[in-house]
C-alpha cells in the first residue's frame, strides 16, 4: 500500500483550510496513494474559544469530514482524517479532538477521541491547556483495513508508551499519530518519540503534521513543527515532509512489521513484576 502523508498549515477558517486539504488529497491520489492522512486539527487550530464555539459543529454537520468522505469515495481509496474538533453536546460545552478512518465508499470505518491532552508549560510565553475546550476520550480503537490493521492516536498520545503497546499487542502493524506538534517541543522530540515507538512495537508509524505559523483572526496564533514521518518496523525514518505543506510518500510492506518482530519478539517478553 502506498501511503500518501497531507502536511497542512491550517489557519481558523474551516473553509479556507478545507479547500487547500482538498488540494493535497487530490496530489496524493495522483501520486498514487490508497491511504491518504492528513494531521490533527484539519478543520482549523484556533485558541480563541469564542471562535471555536462559532465554528465547531458536530461530525454529521462538519464540512470538512462531509467532503473528505466525498472525496475517499470518488477516488476509492482509504483516508485518515487525522483529526477535527467536533462538539460534543457535552453538559461541559467541551469539543472532542477525533480521528476518522474512511472506507474507499466513504463510510466512516473508525472513530478515535484523542486520550491524552496537551496541557503543557512549553515556555514563560507558551502555556496549552487542552483540557480547557477539549474532553479526552477513553477508548482504545484498533481498524482492520485490506492492508493491516491500524491503531489510532493522536499527537500527544505519542508520550505515552504503554497506550502503543496495548495496540501493538492487540494486532496493530500500522499506529497512526496525526499532530499540531508545537514547534519547540517537536525540534527536540519528535523524530525520537515516533522511532521509539515503532522500534518498542515493531510497527510502521504514520504521522502526518501541521507545519509554519497558523494564523488567527483574533489571537496570537501559534507555531507547528512539520516534518511528517513514516518510520518502519525496525526504526528507519523512511520519509520526511520538511517543513512546507505537501504531500510525502512512502509504501508500506507489512512483510517488516513481521521481520521486526521475529528479531526483537519483545511484545511477547512482559513479565510480572512487584514496585514501585
Amino acid at each position: 500500500m502506498r501511503a500518501g502523508l497531507v502536511q497542512l498549515s491550517v489557519t481558523d477558517d474551516p473553509v479556507a483550510n478545507l479547500a487547500a486539504t482538498l488540494a493535497h488529497v487530490r496530489a496524493a491520489v495522483a501520486g498514487g496513494a490508497g491511504f491518504v492522512l492528513t494531521p490533527e486539527c484539519t478543520n482549523l487550530l484556533s485558541s480563541n474559544r469564542a471562535h471555536q464555539r462559532a465554528v465547531i459543529v458536530p461530525e454529521d454537520q462538519d464540512a470538512t469530514l462531509a467532503a473528505l468522505r466525498d472525496a475517499a469515495a470518488a477516488a476509492g481509496i482509504w483516508m485518515l482524517v487525522g483529526s477535527l474538533g467536533v462538539a460534543t453536546g457535552d453538559a461541559d460545552g467541551r469539543f472532542a479532538n477525533r480521528s476518522f478512518l474512511i472506507a474507499p465508499d466513504g463510510a466512516i470505518a473508525a472513530r478515535y477521541d484523542k486520550i491524552h491532552m496537551f496541557d503543557v508549560n512549553v515556555s514563560e510565553t507558551e502555556v496549552y491547556r487542552e483540557s480547557a475546550a477539549y474532553r479526552p476520550g477513553a477508548q482504545a480503537v484498533l481498524a482492520d483495513t485490506p492492508f493491516g490493521r491500524i491503531g489510532m492516536t493522536v499527537c500527544y498520545d505519542v508520550r505515552f508508551p504503554h497506550l502503543y503497546r496495548r495496540l501493538a499487542q492487540a494486532g496493530a502493524q500500522i499506529l497512526t499519530v496525526p499532530a499540531a506538534f508545537n514547534h519547540i517541543t517537536g525540534a527536540a522530540h519528535w523524530e525520537v518519540l515516533l522511532r521509539a515507538r515503532a522500534i518498542e512495537t515493531g510497527a510502521w508509524v504514520l504521522a502526518p503534521a501541521q507545519c509554519g505559523f497558523h494564523a488567527e483572526a483574533e489571537g496570537k496564533g501559534r507555531r507547528t513543527y512539520g516534518h511528517s514521518l513514516v518510520v518502519a518496523p525496525w526504526g528507519e525514518v523512511v520519509a520526511d515532509g520538511g517543513e512546507t505543506p505537501g504531500v510525502t510518500f512512502a509504501d508500506i510492506d507489512l512483510a517488516a512489521v513481521t521481520a521486526a518482530r521475529h528479531r526483537v519478539p519483545s511484545l511477547a517478553h512482559d513479565r510480572a513484576f512487584e514496585g514501585p
